[in-house]
């Protein structure tokens, strides 16, 4: 009803026919060159098949592209000693520096996130239509303006492009080993000072140091059973003035809330104020406290960390922009044998560890999704044989599509080897178009395996060629789309269009010359069929 005869036979119709029909003979000409010449042609199909690898083994890699989600966060470390106030006041420098940056539209700290001395804060970005800079470009100026801050360590970070992970920066590896703290600390600054010196992180950090300051009481035993004092009566003093610890509760406002009793603040700054509390003798005298009681001073561990029921300790950065976490795993996984002793183990967090355990699947995915479509085509065609020549054009398509992340226009990731394998159903149809048509050519009119193939290259043409163009036009929006998922939905359609269009090309000239060598000859099956219905007929 639509497409009639005399749109047919338009104009512009007829202007197409003939440009097509010079590409198909242009084609024929070029193609018989190739089949005259046809070890060359194979062997730079075997050209094309070993850069794969090289391809693939030297594009950078990560989990996902980082994404602009509006929002810069930071996490912020003062010293271990700090206590709330000073983690108030360095926290009021903050806001300070976020409300510098015109991006930000609102801003936030929370002092106290695990502990006293941290926080955690970050600046929500104006929407893109209002700025000109994104998340990642204003990271390393936020955290050029945050580290000027010199009372506390503050190390700001993106959030993870893909849900799942622990939080906190984006590279973690923790080392864990039945050692004591105090070598883990080593094991561990000996991998920051490596990290430091690399050059690809912005900051370096861990969650182990030796940087909290303790007090040692010691009881003079012989001189508290002269005056009358138990352990018990001088421990529950302490508790009770210094412990912080609840004693019971009360009801205020529909409300539950503890009572901890506690000297003021002022009161318990400096040892000398253990000359100011008195416990009471059997006797009912009160005593001095110091009387019986000595304190030291002595640096702990800030933290008794576990990992697999080991001593641990989590090595914590940020990449450099520009560098991608597969980057950032394999400088890690290259340090940790020079600098970690037998019996030292590492094991990753948070983002890494998505793209450790998650984002390394290509391989296993490309394999099943290989052997799924052979499977497929060889009940189709009903030979071993003929999915093989249809598959070859799957590495020459991948090698297109490795091409711009070799060049660094994307990068391997999970949407990017969603790509990947999307070409693998893609690009076998142009095989199955000559292929299919090639073996029928043979059955029917008894043509040799060069000139099947070579008729069925020229008449397949232009179905070959609209193919590509519809796909490769239909992405096109990917590839110039912005705003929220723009980078994901770009990796998707720079791999499906590159491979197509490279792959396609390749395809072409390489997949006619394989036939020739691997297509099994028709020209006997069709004989025997047609003598059978001859017998059956006479």
């Amino acid at each position: 009803m639509l497409l009639t005869r005399e749109m047919a036979e338009s104009g512009f119709a007829r202007r197409v026919d003939i440009f097509f029909s010079a590409v198909t003979r242009r084609y024929g000409r070029i193609l018989a060159g190739s089949l005259n010449y046809r070890p060359v042609t194979v062997l730079f199909a075997v050209v094309v098949l070993v850069g794969v690898g090289f391809l693939y083994t030297h594009s950078t890699a990560e989990l996902a592209p980082p994404e602009d989600q509006g929002v810069v966060f930071a996490m912020g470390k003062a010293p271990q000693y700090a206590n709330l106030d000073y983690t108030e006041k360095y926290g009021r420098q903050l806001d300070q520096t976020y409300a510098a940056f015109p991006e930000t539209f609102a801003r936030f700290v929370v002092n106290g996130f695990q502990g006293v001395n941290t926080n955690i804060s970050g600046m929500i970005l104006a929407p893109w239509s209002e700025r000109t800079r994104s998340s990642m470009k204003l990271l390393p100026l936020v955290q050029q303006g945050l580290g000027s801050i010199a009372g506390m360590d503050v190390f700001a970070f993106n959030l993870p492009p893909l849900p799942g992970t622990v939080g906190g920066m984006p590279v973690q590896m923790v080392l864990y080993s039945p050692a004591d703290f105090r070598q883990v600390f080593t094991m561990m600054e000996a991998v920051k000072d490596r990290a430091r010196k690399s050059g690809l992180f912005i900051v370096v950090d861990s969650d182990l140091a030796y940087n909290n300051p303790v007090v040692r009481i010691h009881v003079d035993r012989g001189k508290a059973n002269d005056l009358g004092l138990t352990m018990q009566t001088i421990g529950d003093t302490l508790a009770l003035l210094v412990g912080e610890n609840y004693v019971n509760y009360f009801e205020y406002s529909g409300r539950s809330y503890q009572v901890i009793p506690q000297v003021p603040r002022r009161d318990r700054l400096t040892s000398d104020d253990l000359g100011h509390y008195y416990v009471k003798t059997t006797s009912g005298v009160s005593v001095p406290l110091s009387t019986v009681v000595t304190i030291d001073t002595g640096i702990d561990p800030n933290a008794l960390t576990q990992f697999n029921q080991l001593n641990a300790a989590t090595f914590s950065a940020v990449p450099m922009p520009g560098v991608t976490m597969g980057q950032a795993v394999s400088f890690l996984e290259a340090t940790a044998p020079d600098l970690l002793p037998a019996g030292v183990s590492h094991d990753y967090l948070s983002e890494s560890r998505q793209y450790v355990k998650e984002g390394n699947q290509l391989a296993i995915t490309f394999a099943f999704a290989l052997i799924t479509i052979y499977l497929v085509l060889a009940a189709q065609f009903e030979s071993l044989r003929d999915p093989l020549v249809i598959l070859v054009a799957v590495p020459l398509s991948i090698c297109g599509a490795l091409l711009p992340l070799f060049f660094g226009v994307a990068s391997i990731n999970i949407y990017t080897q969603v790509g990947m394998v999307t070409l693998i159903g893609l690009i076998s149809k142009h095989g199955i178009l000559m292929t299919e048509f090639a073996n029928q050519l043979q059955r029917r009119e008894n043509l040799d395996r060069r000139t099947a193939i070579q008729r069925a290259a020229q008449v397949r043409l232009r179905p070959i060629l609209m193919t590509t163009a519809a796909m490769v036009v239909g992405l096109v929006p990917l590839l110039v789309a912005n705003g929220a998922g723009a980078a994901s939905r770009f990796s998707i359609g720079i791999v499906i269009v590159a491979g197509m269009s490279i792959g396609t090309l390749f395809t072409l000239f390489v997949l006619p010359a394989v036939y020739t060598l691997l297509a099994a000859d028709h020209r006997e099956s069709a004989g025997a069929v047609r003598a059978a219905e001859i017998a059956a007929v006479s």
